[in-house]
């Protein structure tokens, strides 16, 4: 079932290039959002929806900033139509949080001591051997 489109305008000119990404990055969503979470935490249900949603929105990000192959156009139709996340790309741009997993990870509101989350330490400031998840998004690591 093809998602429905929120504008009426067609899709600019090299959607025809991104969509069947795009389309099986959809596919992959609905399944994990209709996965049975039965013997896992509570958080860990949604871990792999934040993951595809930063994997569809680093799609967007890298062809219209790293590899020049969309137009601005395009990366502007996606951003508008929600297919991308336009606040976690700009983050992206910013020094320090070219990796950045999730929104939640930088906010200190969610937080028990009003800092940061643990997966935005960097590996060298941690004990050797530890393994580190995050709670709000399961990233290990996204300092760099």
């Amino acid at each position: 079932m093809p998602k429905v489109r929120k504008s009426r305008k067609p899709p600019p000119e090299g959607w025809e290039l991104i969509e069947p990404t795009i389309d099986e990055l959809d596919q992959k969503m609905r399944e994990a959002s209709t996965d049975p979470h039965e013997g896992k935490r509570k958080v860990e249900g949604l871990w792999p929806v934040f993951r595809i949603h930063h994997q569809k929105s680093r799609y967007i990000y890298d062809l219209f900033y790293r590899r020049k192959a969309i137009s601005r156009e395009l990366y502007e139709f996606c951003l508008k139509e929600n297919i991308a996340d336009k606040n976690l790309i700009a983050k992206w741009k910013k020094q320090g949080y070219e990796n950045l997993c999730c929104l939640r990870c930088i906010q200190s509101r969610d937080t028990n001591f009003g800092t940061n989350c643990i997966c935005r330490v960097p590996k060298s400031k941690l004990e050797a051997g530890k393994i580190v998840e995050c709670v709000h998004c399961g990233c290990r690591g996204c300092s760099g």
